[in-house]
């Protein structure tokens, strides 16, 4: 098959060596400035393909195509495109190629265009739309990857940052912390009445019981400001769908010059699917004072970066002993994971919903990890596993943007539930939240048939 021509003229030349190391750096950061502006005119958050659902925007970090070491690609000036119920997609600019890749069979999309397939030692590896429909003339200039083929990743840092604090996301992920950060602030909608955006990931849209809590503390605060939510204890005993927004109906138990107080139910298509009571405080100068010290833990520089497909968010496993795989050996019911968010808006309440947000990612694993031939990874599958309630105290202003070590400890496990102690820490040890988790974990039922775990509990 005849190669496919991906090289602009400047690249053209300088395999000629045409052109200086000056001139190269030039050109490639014109075009990437480019493919920005593209983003901005034609994808920026806007709908694609006439659905209201399908996104463009620019991706935030530099991106890397890589087939095996070889690597294929590099930008800082990729297009996301997301459409629904199917894995986000990379776009790169074409003059981010570096390798030499050949043209495969012709494919046809009824909206985008006509692509040519590309292949690299006789492996489809990506497409390009060479003729893209006349609305989505930009394609034309951009090629994407198969993440099943290709190792495609994100360079997950900020400007400024230190080799340490650096670390590798890989790509097709959930989103980026901005996303959380979008869903957790809820818009209010009427009377004590919330509603949040939704964001879903293709591979289980299924909410989790954590992000209701944390939208739920968020709403509190809205309807009290000058507090902050201290108390909070939520059940969640159906399961919603994250493709669709979230209701909160509050109903206020009471209001002082120091304490608020509400219920909170959470609901989806007319149906209730968590509820949960809340107590905020305004605060006062101490009494008395105590509190638990930090466990004594290697730091986050001394644990093992975790990729759990949410940029922006640093995530970092002491001892890498998170893990899903039941052939891994068994442990202490113990996980320590370090946490900290790049970005967090100037908003105390949406620093605390953070934090409670994570409650309920690892309190099944500590549970799981002393027990040999079962783990994480067989959730929703052979397993049926899912958060019951999490009860959870905040006990000073918290800084998300800060490093926070999570201590979960799994106190029982037993008659198809678990319970989880944690402790959250900032870095310098000071004590800023506990909490408890129940969840199930249970077989599935004989005569289930067949387990879609996109959806099952």
């Amino acid at each position: 098959m005849p190669a496919a021509d991906w090289s602009t003229p400047s690249q053209r030349e300088r395999e000629n060596g045409h052109r200086s190391s000056e001139t190269e750096t030039e050109t490639e950061t014109e075009t990437e400035a480019c493919a920005v502006e593209v983003v901005r005119l034609l994808v920026s958050e806007v709908s694609l393909d006439g659905d209201p659902r399908a996104l463009g925007s620019r991706c935030r970090h530099l991106a890397r195509a890589w087939w095996g070491d070889l690597l294929i690609a590099e930008s800082s000036g990729c297009v996301r495109i997301e459409e629904p119920d199917a894995p986000p997609t990379l776009y790169f600019p074409i003059a981010a190629v570096r390798a030499q890749l050949n043209d495969g069979a012709a494919a046809t999309c009824p909206v985008k265009g006509v692509a040519t397939l590309l292949t690299l030692d006789g492996h489809d590896v990506g497409w390009q739309f060479t003729e893209p429909a006349a609305e989505m003339s930009w394609l034309a200039d951009f090629v994407a990857f198969d993440h099943d083929a290709l190792r495609v990743e994100l360079i997950d840092t900020a400007h400024g940052e230190a080799d340490p604090d650096v670390t590798v996301k890989q790509f097709p992920d959930w989103g980026d912390a901005s996303h959380l950060i979008d869903m957790l602030d809820v818009r209010k909608v009427g009377e004590l009445r919330y509603e949040s955006v939704a964001r879903s990931s293709w591979q289980r849209p299924i909410v989790e019981g954590s992000q209701m809590l944390a939208q739920a503390m968020v709403a509190c605060s809205r309807e009290a400001p000058g507090r902050r939510v201290v108390s909070s204890h939520m059940m969640f005993y159906r399961g919603a769908d994250a493709r669709l927004p979230l209701q909160f109906e509050l109903e206020a138990l009471g209001a002082g010059r120091m304490f608020a107080s509400f219920v909170v139910h959470v609901g989806q298509r007319g149906r209730r699917v968590a509820s949960g009571t809340f107590l905020l405080d305004t605060g006062a100068p101490d009494v008395v004072r105590h509190e638990v010290k930090m466990p004594e833990t290697p730091g986050p520089y001394d644990a093992v970066p975790f990729d759990m497909g949410v940029t922006g968010r640093d995530l970092r496993i002491v001892d890498a002993a998170y893990t899903g795989d039941p052939a891994e050996p068994v442990g202490p019911p113990i996980i320590d994971a370090w946490v900290r968010f790049r970005e967090v808006p100037d908003d105390v309440a949406m620093h605390a919903a953070l934090l409670a947000q994570f409650a309920g990612h690892m309190p099944i694993v500590a549970a799981l990890r002393p027990h040999a031939g079962i783990g994480q990874d067989q959730a929703h599958r052979t397993l049926s596993t899912a958060i019951s309630s999490i009860a959870l105290s905040i006990h000073a202003d918290v800084r998300a943007d800060r490093w926070m070590l999570y201590r979960h400890l799994a106190t029982f496990a037993g008659d198809g539930m678990t319970h989880t102690e944690c402790r959250t820490h900032d870095e310098s040890g000071r004590l800023l939240a506990s909490f408890s988790v129940e969840a199930m974990v249970r077989n599935f039922r004989h005569g289930t048939g067949a387990v879609d775990d996109r959806t099952a509990m």
